[in-house]
C-alpha cells in the first residue's frame, strides 16, 4: 500500500509542477491560444493523485494488494498515464512554440489510452473478485 501512497504523492507533485510549467511557458512566449498544456495539470491531479488516493482506500478496505493482478494493474496504469501525459505535454509544448504536431504523437497517446483501459479492466477484475469473496 505504500507504493500506492507514493504514486499519489508523486502525481500531486507532477501536477503542481505542470501547472507552473504551463503558466511560465505560455507567459514567456506570449501565447494566448488553446493548448493541451492547460489540462495536463488537472489530468495529473485527477487521474494520478485523486485516483490513487481512491485506490488506496479500496486497497485498505478490500485487501486488493494481495491479488497478483493488482501488481499488473498498478504498473500498467502508471505506464499508460505517463505515456498519455507525456504526449499531452509534448503536443502542448509544440503548440505553444508554434510547431505542428504529427500523427506519431497522436498514435503514442493512443497507446497510452489503451494501457489505461487495460489497467482499469484489471482493477475492476481484482475489485470484483475481492467484493465477491467478502460476501461469501
Amino acid at each position: 500500500m505504500r507504493k500506492i501512497f507514493i504514486a499519489a504523492a508523486v502525481y500531486m507533485g507532477l501536477g503542481l509542477v505542470s501547472g507552473l510549467y504551463y503558466r511560465e511557458l505560455t507567459k514567456a512566449n506570449n501565447f494566448t491560444g488553446d493548448t493541451q498544456l492547460a489540462v495536463v495539470h488537472t489530468h495529473l491531479l485527477a487521474l494520478g493523485m485523486l485516483f490513487f488516493l481512491i485506490v488506496l482506500g479500496l486497497a485498505k478496505q478490500f485487501d486488493l494488494t494481495s491479488s497478483r493482478l493488482f501488481g499488473w494493474f498498478f504498473w500498467i496504469y502508471n505506464a499508460g498515464l505517463v505515456v498519455t501525459i507525456g504526449m499531452m505535454t509534448v503536443h502542448g509544448t509544440m503548440t505553444v512554440l508554434g510547431h505542428e504536431s504529427n500523427a506519431a504523437i497522436a498514435g503514442i497517446a493512443g497507446l497510452g489510452h489503451i494501457l489505461l483501459t487495460v489497467a482499469l479492466v484489471l482493477l475492476f477484475v481484482v475489485l470484483g473478485r475481492r467484493v465477491t469473496d467478502r460476501k461469501a
